[in-house]
């Protein structure tokens, strides 16, 4: 472990031959293992530059040696944290702005859990991101394997692309760089959730920055490692995802139906070498499980063309299986529809979504092992939701015209 001294200083000083940044750094989620390792990073990464570190005061900072450049601040969260430490929630966000504004910082940097494993370098393109231009939200790009992200990069991704005109290709990045005022609108949307209680509630930073006009950047995080949930549940884990992404698109439907953007393709280099040989047999034993038991339910939702596509998705080989990007889009477009006007149970209708969520990861898997470029078929998918957006504003505003 680094063991570049660190220290915590008293509100009014400030360290010899250094120059502030006016930047706060917000740790709300760190081990006290992963201490020293974090703070030494930060350290490293604004070498001669003065450096606020706002952290809960429940960390152990006695055991810390001194550092010249971080400012330690150790504060009485205003809003309880969250047990959930894998995502930013309502509470990292309320406490932030408050950090800012009692420390009159000029923009803040809010790292998820096991910050610690991101590089100086890192830590200083997100900063600089935000310090040295008029970005008001800096997004992370991380990078992560193949097989990882995949709700991410089938759901998350595209959608918020697609309706929001926005590129971040990590929309629940867990680390961001704020202006003041993105702080402060984030702060505003958080508040709506603290006020009840709900301190665990995602809030999604990007649609919001959008919605606002505001301007949005990327970071990039080459290297990183990611919280893992408690309770990695794949039912509750995207239905607690996806619920709430689902009500955010819901709550926006009057931006987004306006938006005519759209983003510039990526420049994706090709790449000729397989994946790894992964199982997808479970994945499509769940989706044909799946097709003989909820197909009435599907029914509820999807109109009689894509159950069709459905149909001959069901029919298709292992070896050569493969959903048709346009008949993922219209399946997560109408089941998005479904959501706002409630055809069923919210909790039966994301349950009913999650079969057809892991025939898309078989699909995907089966290509890149075949020597496709994963973010290659992953932006295709993103302009397949862009190109078919007509469709999902029409049945949003006449639901009724497509109903058989």
């Amino acid at each position: 472990m680094a063991s570049t001294p660190i220290h915590s200083a008293p509100a009014d000083a400030t360290p010899d031959a250094s120059i502030s940044t006016g930047l706060l750094v917000h740790l709300s989620t760190v081990s006290p293992d992963a201490l020293e390792q974090t703070l030494a990073n930060l350290a490293a990464a604004f070498p001669g530059q003065s450096v606020s570190i706002a952290l809960p005061e429940s960390s152990n900072l006695e055991s810390i040696p001194p550092a010249q450049n971080l400012r330690l601040l150790p504060y009485t969260p205003t809003a309880a944290p969250s047990p959930i430490s894998w995502v930013l929630t309502a509470a990292d966000y309320l406490n932030t702005y408050k950090l800012a504004q009692e420390h009159n910082a000029s923009a803040c940097l809010l790292l998820g859990a096991d910050s610690h494993t991101m590089s100086p370098e890192s830590i200083r393109t997100l900063a600089d991101t935000v310090l040295s231009s008029p970005t008001d939200l800096a997004v992370s790009h991380y990078h992560p394997g193949a097989r990882e992200g995949l709700l991410n990069s089938a759901l998350l991704y595209p959608l918020t692309r697609a309706l929001f005109c926005a590129k971040p290709r990590f929309p629940l990045a867990i680390d961001l760089g704020l202006s003041v005022r993105m702080a402060e609108r984030l702060a505003a949307a958080a508040q709506r959730f603290t006020a009840t209680n709900q301190n665990d509630a995602m809030l999604w930073s990007v649609s919001e920055a959008a919605v606002a006009g505001f301007s949005i950047s990327e970071a990039d995080v080459p290297a990183r490692s990611f919280p893992q949930p408690l309770a990695p549940d794949l039912n509750t884990l995207l239905t607690q995802i996806l619920g709430s992404f689902f009500a955010d698109i819901d709550t926006r439907a009057a931006f987004w139906q306006r938006m005519r953007t759209t983003i510039p393709r990526r420049e994706i280099p090709s790449t000729t070498s397989p994946a790894e040989p992964i199982d997808i047999t479970p994945m499509l034993q769940s989706f044909h499980l799946a097709y003989s038991n909820l197909h009435e339910i599907w029914a509820l939702v999807l109109p009689p063309h894509t159950l069709l596509g459905l149909k001959h998705l069901s029919l298709i080989p292992q070896e050569s299986f493969r959903m048709p990007d346009n008949l993922w889009v219209r399946i997560v477009y109408d089941f998005v529809l479904a959501y706002r006007l409630r055809t069923i149970n919210r909790g039966h209708l994301l349950g009913a979504l999650i079969p057809l969520y892991l025939a898309w990861v078989a699909s995907h898997l089966l290509l890149i092992q075949n020597g496709a470029s994963p973010e290659r078929h992953i932006e295709e998918v993103a302009q397949a939701f862009e190109t078919d957006k007509p469709y999902f504003v029409s049945r949003w505003r006449w639901p009724d015209r497509f109903n058989p």
